[in-house]
């Protein structure tokens, strides 16, 4: 585990004012300062909501806080103090972007909305991040990820059939709707090249998980077809879902004709593949009760592990169910590198690699996840520099 990539990123140059907190904000401004952008995390004297979402901890520090602030400086800014909001101000009419996450219309009351920013700094992208959008219906909902699993659907699609709905394992929404954020702010620092002008960008969990749903929400939207819940299996194609071998699961994925041909070779059973029950994926769908116990039989005979280096030695997609310390082995095992160790001696923090892989400019890992306030001085020094300055 080694920190890497301390030359230039894509981004370097760019000032990032990041007025987000918890997830979605600030893992989209942590994937910028990975890509050498200047973020300054701007929090309440009392700092962001994660740093106490615990357990886990490093160091007395909350693991979920330290999984999306690395990279940035932190400036702790009262905004009911007029001090503070007047260098909230001239951070933003530094920066090239601003991102948050206040509810629609939260900033105005301190001159910090988009409308405000905008007329003393043309130039700025401005990214915002909500639970419903901006509008009248959706801009006084609270944007917490659990419930727009549940608003959106993800939750009746996940569970046991006869059981009950589930949320993901994770904060799926926030994520794609930090992804987005970034993928919108690129977008129009693009543009800006073009024009010399910013602009508003919007994005809310809501279309987020309503895109990210994909095949479940085109269901619906193309096909008038309402999804259920499945549990492990998948709605169009099959063997997609985890399968038992002698001592546990092996997910197996044969997603075409000629990956199933494959699949019954190593599996010893070609004949199924010339069965007309099973010949085509519609075919293996809609048969698929008749179709499992049969690979469930030669499965059963053996281990996964076995099985796994037999079934991905013939082409065919498959893996184990892992632990998330057996998911960042496998990423060691493949040559991945997942994990690298961020600032140096007892500050050091290790972390997630930035999934983002360039030929000539790699991802930085400059600063551990700040402290509260851990250079306000130097960033209210910077800031009192005088307006021609940026």
């Amino acid at each position: 585990m080694t920190t890497d990539g301390t030359g230039r990123g894509p981004l370097s140059g760019l000032v990032v004012a990041d007025f987000s907190r918890i997830l979605a904000g600030p893992y989209a401004t942590m994937l910028l300062a990975d890509l050498g952008a200047d973020v300054v995390k701007v929090e309440s004297p009392g700092g962001d909501d994660t740093r106490t979402w615990a357990p886990p901890v490093r160091d007395g520090v909350s693991t979920y806080y330290l999984g999306v602030n690395r990279n940035k400086r932190s400036v702790a800014l009262d905004l009911t103090d007029p001090d503070d909001v007047a260098a909230a101000r001239e951070l933003a009419r530094r920066a090239d972007v601003l991102v948050e996450n206040f509810k629609p219309g939260g900033l105005a009351r301190f001159g910090l909305d988009h409308a405000t920013v905008s007329t003393t700094n043309p130039g700025i992208v401005y990214a915002s991040i909500s639970g419903f959008g901006s509008g009248p219906g959706g801009r006084s909902l609270p944007g917490y990820d659990l419930i727009v699993q549940a608003i959106s659907g993800l939750m009746s699609l996940t569970g046991d059939p006869d059981g009950d709905p589930y949320r993901a394992g994770v904060a799926v929404f926030d994520v794609m709707a930090g992804l987005h954020a970034t993928i919108g702010v690129l977008s129009a620092l693009n543009l800006r090249r073009e024009t010399g002008r910013g602009q508003h960008v919007e994005v809310d969990l809501l279309s987020s998980a309503l895109s990210g749903l994909v095949n479940q929400t085109s269901a619906y939207v193309a096909g008038d077809v309402v999804p259920f819940r499945m549990g492990n299996s998948h709605p169009s194609l099959f063997p997609y879902e985890p399968l038992p071998c002698s001592d546990g699961d092996l997910i197996v994925t044969a997603g075409n004709d000629g990956q199933f041909r494959k699949l019954c070779d190593v599996l010893g059973v070609p004949e199924l593949a010339e069965d007309p029950r099973f010949l085509h994926n519609e075919d293996r769908t809609a048969n698929r009760d008749r179709l499992r116990p049969l690979l469930v039989e030669r499965l059963r005979t053996r281990t996964k592990m076995e099985w796994f280096r037999d079934i991905i030695g013939a082409g065919v997609p498959c893996g184990p169910i892992n632990t998330i310390d057996q998911g960042v082995a496998f990423a060691e095992e493949v040559g991945l590198a997942p994990v690298v160790t961020v600032g140096e001696g007892a500050a050091a923090v290790p972390s997630v690699r930035n999934p983002i892989r360039f030929s000539d400019t790699a991802a930085q890992y400059r600063l551990p996840p700040p402290r509260v306030d851990e250079h306000g001085a130097e960033i209210r020094r910077w800031l009192a520099e005088g307006p021609g300055t940026r």
